[in-house]
């Protein structure tokens, strides 16, 4: 029998019936291990208390937190929790109030804190979902042997100490999922866990503390435990029907893509598109897993298959947008016929942190894309200053057009700029891969360029 891990989103967990209709899910595709995230708007509502908390806003704090604790009660009662699954569920709700007074006493909201304050999200739709999926199962003879089980996806997704974006530990992880989720754990039961969420512990092992992987790390999770326990197919279920050749709240001419190959989705997930995370593929790639994405609102949709091979490999495969972007050009003279000025210039960004989209160099002057919010960061500026001349450019968007051997297709440019010619392109980048195209347009024409893109090259190029 197939091991098949499914991962549901916030939409999928955001009430009682989308949690019952999920677990109709993981039931007609037989899953044996599902992944889910917070519901919906709980992680915002939990970050807002504890930054409510640590700025000294007492009271909102505490609005907040009994609106948290309202929702997950009303669920909780809607799906007759059992007595053992309400009070896993109340131990959580006491710990949002003592981490939230905690963080009220100190004033101090650190990373480490908030990680913690964020995971009660996951714990509590996990323990929620269990009591769904239990309730499916018993009406469904086919499965009346089977029960769900709710696991702690902290004993086995061990991470580093780097809080807010923690790194998982593959090869430790790898070796706790044969220990804690073998395939004998799965001959009766279906495990529900969390995504988003691992744990550090430190040399000695005495001391251990909850991390996240960055928002949208629920994908990324599912994918790093299909690849522990050596899966056979790993589902990511969401709100829309599969991955479209772009964003349908752009376009209504967005049409549904049947088969991506993983370097093209993984081009397409770093350079904006919501729908998988830009990580979960790692892990998929690396033991050849293929990955379905699909709709838990309609579970019979066709969706969308990510494989490593693929039947068709069309030019252009879907249209990208990466919004809130900046760009930061630095220049020298020094650069001129010398060495070591890249390699100065990426130290920087790598001692900060930085995660880099896109570059272009000159004789004198590298550009480079980052988010906007990568702004704030004073220390990064003075320490670029301190060698190099710094211009900044923000609000900017970063558009992407995949595909495949974009790099050796003649005439392309031309195809794609006299599309957009009224529009100023202020960088553009193409050759470091052979499935992206990508440039920096104003974000106020970010949605009208992708939009005559999309018309142009997918639409009317495709008939």
């Amino acid at each position: 029998m197939s091991k098949v891990v499914s991962k549901f989103g916030g939409t999928s967990m955001a009430d009682s019936a989308c949690m019952l209709r999920s677990g109709e899910v993981v039931v007609q595709q037989r899953s044996c291990l599902v992944v889910v995230s917070a519901t919906t708007g709980t992680t915002n509502d939990l970050i807002s208390i504890a930054t409510l908390a640590s700025q000294n806003s007492w009271a909102d704090c505490l609005a907040l937190i009994e609106k948290v604790i309202l929702r997950h009660q009303s669920m909780a009662k809607e799906l007759q929790l059992t007595p053992d699954l309400q009070n896993q569920l109340e131990i959580i709700f006491s710990e949002i109030k003592s981490l939230a007074q905690g963080l009220h006493l100190l004033e101090d909201g650190s990373l480490k804190a908030m990680d913690k304050m964020m995971s009660f999200g996951e714990r509590m739709s996990s323990i929620l979902f269990t009591q769904a999926l239990n309730i499916t199962l018993k009406q469904k003879n086919e499965n009346k042997n089977k029960t769900a089980v709710l696991f702690d996806v902290r004993l086995v997704l061990k991470t580093n100490n780097e809080f807010s974006k923690a790194k998982p530990l593959t090869t430790e992880i790898i070796e706790l999922c044969q220990q804690h989720l073998s395939d004998a754990e799965f001959k009766n039961q279906i495990i529900v866990t969390q995504g988003f969420i691992g744990q550090f512990t430190d040399l000695k092992k005495t001391k251990s503390a909850t991390t996240t992987l960055g928002r949208g790390g629920s994908d990324y999770t599912a994918a790093i435990l299909a690849e522990g326990i050596s899966a056979d197919i790993l589902e990511i279920w969401t709100d829309v029907p599969g991955i479209a050749t772009t964003d349908p709240r752009i376009t209504d001419k967005a049409k549904p893509i049947s088969e991506i190959s993983f370097s093209e989705a993984s081009e397409l997930a770093t350079f904006g598109a919501k729908i998988l995370h830009p990580a979960t593929l790692l892990p998929a790639m690396r033991k050849n897993i293929p990955v379905f994405v699909g709709s838990s609102f309609d579970s019979k949709a066709a969706g969308t298959w990510v494989k490593k091979e693929v039947k068709d490999y069309p030019l252009f495969r879907a249209i990208a947008i990466k919004k809130k972007q900046a760009l930061i050009t630095l220049s020298t003279p020094e650069m001129l016929q010398s060495h070591g000025f890249l390699f100065r210039l990426f130290e920087i960004f790598n001692k900060h942190k930085v995660s880099i989209d896109a570059v272009t160099t000159s004789e004198v002057s590298v550009s480079v894309t980052v988010e906007n919010e990568i702004l704030n960061q004073l220390q990064l500026f003075s320490d670029l200053s301190s060698f190099c001349e710094v211009q900044v450019e923000k609000d900017l968007s970063l558009v992407s057009l995949i595909g495949n051997n974009i790099n050796h297709t003649p005439g392309l440019a031309q195809k794609i700029f006299s599309c957009i010619q009224d529009t100023n392109v202020r960088m553009i980048c193409l050759g470091a891969s052979r499935h992206n195209f990508c440039f920096v347009v104003n974000e106020n024409d970010g949605n009208s360029v992708v939009q005559k893109l999309h018309d142009q090259l997918l639409v009317e190029g495709s008939n």
